[in-house]
Formats: C-alpha cells, sequence, structure tokens
C-alpha cells in the first residue's frame, strides 16, 4: 500500500550547514536528488539499495543532507561499550545483540517503539557483493514495529539518487517483494555484476563473533557495520 509524500509544511527543509554541505557533494560528483515518497511521521525504514560499492554511503549521507534527514543504521552491540556507546550513537548508530535470547528483529522493534524519530536505513542484501536474494529481517522489522518502508536508490546508469515510494507491508511477504522488484528492476548500482536479486534469499544459519576483540577489530566491525554488514 503505497503511502502519500508529507505536505509541503512538513517537507520543507532547514537549511543548515549540512545542507550546503550535502547539496555541494551532489553537485560536484555530477548527481541529482528527488525525494518522492518519504511520509508524514518520523520513524520508517530505508531500503539501502543498490549497495555494490562504498561509494554508496556518501551519497546517501549527501542525500540525507539534502533532505534533513539523520540517517540511522545497525551496528554490532559491541561497538558500543565504553566510549564507543555516545560516539557510535552520535553517529546513528542503533546496537543490536544477534546472541540475545530476543531476537534481532524485536529488539529493533522495541527501538521504534522508544523513539519519536528513527530513520533506519538498511541495505537488504546484507553485503556488497551479489548473493541470490534480500534478507527479511528489514520487512519483519517495519511489519513489526508498523511503520513504512521507503525505497530509496542510488542510480549509477544515470547519476539519480532519491527517496522513492514509502509502502506499509501487509503481512503478504511474496507480494510486497513483487512491489520492492517492480520498483528496483531498472535501478543499476555502480557495479551492476555485484546486484542482488530482488528475491527473498533462503535463510541460513547465523554464527556469531568472537565475544573479545581488539582495538583493530572493532574499527574493522565499525566500519562493516556502516558499509555492509547489518
Amino acid at each position: 500500500m503505497s503511502l502519500n509524500v508529507r505536505d509541503d509544511d512538513v517537507h520543507r527543509q532547514k537549511r543548515d550547514l549540512a545542507y550546503y554541505i550535502g547539496k555541494a557533494f551532489l553537485k560536484v560528483t555530477g548527481w541529482t536528488f528527488h525525494d518522492e515518497g518519504r511520509p508524514a511521521g518520523g520513524k520508517y525504514v530505508i531500503l539501502a539499495t543498490p549497495h555494490t560499492s562504498n561509494w554508496d554511503l556518501p551519497l546517501m549521507l549527501g542525500c540525507a543532507y539534502v533532505s534533513g534527514l539523520r540517517i540511522s543504521w545497525l551496528g554490532k552491540h559491541t561497538l558500543f561499550r565504553g566510549l564507543g556507546g555516545p560516539f557510535f550513537g552520535w553517529l546513528g548508530g542503533v546496537p543490536v545483540d544477534r546472541t540475545a535470547a530476543k531476537g534481532m528483529v524485536q529488539q529493533v522493534v522495541d527501538v521504534f517503539a522508544e523513539r519519536d524519530d528513527l530513520a533506519l536505513a538498511i541495505p537488504p542484501a546484507g553485503t556488497r557483493k551479489h548473493t541470490d536474494g534480500w534478507k527479511t529481517g528489514f520487512y519483519y522489522i517495519a511489519h513489526g514495529a508498523q511503520v513504512p518502508i521507503v525505497m530509496s536508490y542510488l542510480d549509477f546508469s544515470k547519476k539519480q539518487a532519491g527517496f522513492g515510494p514509502a509502502v506499509m507491508t501487509t503481512g503478504d511477504i511474496d507480494a510486497d517483494f513483487m512491489v520492492f522488484h517492480e520498483f528496483y528492476k531498472d535501478k543499476v548500482g555502480k557495479f551492476p555484476k555485484w546486484t542482488s536479486e530482488v528475491k527473498i534469499r533462503e535463510k541460513r544459519e547465523y554464527v556469531p563473533p568472537p565475544e573479545k576483540a581488539g582495538a583493530v577489530q572493532l574499527v574493522k566491525d565499525a566500519l562493516s557495520s556502516m558499509f555492509s554488514k547489518r
């Protein structure tokens, strides 16, 4: 079910420093930005796809700055220990513990319930490399939290980026994935051969990482969380 775009009063952006940084970055790189479908309210899951390159993150941040949107992302709970908590929280990180009895989906649903605003960007493929489909965590997070899914995109073939139509989940995941497939069928990532298929991926067993990690590993985890793994 598609949602209406926010009215002009709500959609009007406050032009702060971040706005001008984002606008300058997109202009210098030759990209155009379209804000087509973000709904009223400040809670939604954002599909960050196609995700095939490290360029995806700065481009998405540029779009977020222009639109006045603060993007959040999911990261391993170990990143948020000690000083990592306020630092990665300031960067928009949302900690999740995949080893907890309460599953990752329910943890994030609870976070949505606790916050007034949360624009959570999730790359559904879970990696920059080609996969045989999308993970379904983003879908069940949106469905459980009863928030819209905003279909954002980076189309390198046209150098166009944007927030596309927003949809509410129906509970019929196969039918809803057809909507995603139709929207993204002509969106091309920087490396087309790495673009993952828009279909439900076969579920695989999660292997938890070691509990202890040094400073170098923490940095690697942080980069992985922001660029690929969710």
